[in-house]
């Protein structure tokens, strides 16, 4: 199923402002922005030793030099800092190949909507890296509603230069461009396409090496299997490369399976030993909940 692409700017902003919606609803039910706590900033930074006046918190009271002056100080701190929120979203032709209720570039969306809105919630920045084999689109992180906006519109509706996939390249440069440790949420289904998957890997750990990254693998059903409908030309979203299976074979629907399921267990070892955390999204499985349980295992592992 290919993706549906608004034609319009009004066409892409109503249905961003449709997904996010949805998204805000499902992250008032089961996310309420509590997971992205564990990146926040460590501790909170001293900023400035003063007297103490009518008003301030005891509990900042700092009782050293209050004993040695003869006069009430109090210590203030900085509030924890913000956290850097950066969406790194496949949008190569892969993404508009979709079996279920939605394409993959859909479903992207809705991960973005549920991330971009918890940030939102928590006063956090969120920012969006686009990318192909290439860097598409780059968002710096910031605060606000319109931001939200903006990323969920973009995922949905951006119409990339290059259909091809090679992850080095811009999570290369984005390891390098954000200068805070930042939260990346890597989203894409991770077929390595013309890099090949040792260089997708490495990319991946080089990301993770600077700042906290986690991986969102989506899935769809008709990647692992094939139903019986007989001779059907298959078409490689990214290439255009066209071959003929025959589905009636199953000697063909089993093999096929079979790599389908060794592929996917390769890449997520590959992954793990890169020191990357990775959630399986599966066809019909809500993003918000699912998102929720992923950062809380992250959490409690850490």
């Amino acid at each position: 199923m290919a993706a549906q692409v608004p034609t319009t700017p009004q066409e892409a902003l109503r249905d961003a402002r449709r997904v996010e919606i949805v998204a805000a609803r499902a992250v008032n039910d089961a996310m309420s922005g509590a997971y992205l706590s564990r990146f926040k900033g460590r501790g909170t930074d001293f900023e400035e030793l003063r007297e103490y006046v009518p008003g301030d918190d005891v509990r900042t009271m700092d009782w050293n030099v209050t004993a040695r002056t003869g006069r009430p100080f109090v210590r203030l701190h900085r509030e924890e800092r913000e956290l850097t929120l950066v969406l790194a979203v496949d949008v190569s032709g892969s993404g508009s190949f979709g079996s279920g209720r939605a394409t993959l570039r859909e479903r992207a969306a809705e991960v973005a909507a549920c991330l971009a809105v918890s940030a939102l919630r928590a006063g956090d920045r969120a920012g969006l890296l686009l990318f192909s084999d290439r860097e598409e689109l780059w968002v710096p992180p910031r605060k606000g509603r319109r931001q939200a906006l903006r990323i969920i519109r973009e995922v949905l509706s951006f119409r990339p230069v290059s259909r091809r996939t090679d992850f080095a390249p811009p999570l290369r440069r984005l390891a390098r461009a954000l200068r805070r440790r930042s939260l990346v949420a890597v989203v894409s289904d991770f077929l390595p396409g013309a890099g090949d998957a040792d260089a997708m890997v490495t990319a991946v750990g080089e990301l993770g090496s600077r700042h906290e990254t986690a991986c969102v693998q989506l899935l769809d059903e008709r990647e692992r299997t094939l139903p019986d409908v007989g001779v059907v030309a298959l078409e490689d979203a990214e290439t255009g490369e066209q071959r003929e299976v025959d589905t009636s074979d199953l000697w063909v629907r089993e093999r096929f399976t079979v790599r389908a399921e060794a592929r996917l267990t390769e890449i997520g070892t590959a992954l793990g030993r890169a020191g990357a955390d990775i959630l399986r999204l599966e066809p019909e499985e809500e993003a918000a909940p699912a998102l929720t349980r992923f950062f809380e295992r992250r959490r409690r592992r850490r």
